[in-house]
């Protein structure tokens, strides 16, 4: 079942209360992310990227996975 920007965006929220997220996509399938948080700040962008994964909960997860792609951009505020 494919799934919704807005279900994206609260399983993010919920690990990253304070971030400015915005998800976009219109098969509910291939969507993409753009996630802007103070808690990235002395990440580098793959553990930026994997924080945000996990906060999916196994949404991505192989072939059972109700997300197939995620185009995902992450960074600190400026």
């Amino acid at each position: 079942m494919p799934m919704q920007a807005s279900e994206i965006e609260d399983l993010i929220r919920a690990s990253f209360p304070d971030a400015k997220i915005t998800v976009e996509g219109d098969d509910g399938v291939h969507m993409a992310a753009m996630v802007v948080d103070e808690s990235f700040r002395g990440m580098n962008r793959v553990q930026q990227q994997r924080a945000v994964y996990a906060a999916l909960k196994g949404k991505m997860d192989g072939s059972n996975g109700e997300l197939h792609a995620l185009a995902l951009t992450t960074r600190a505020p400026d």
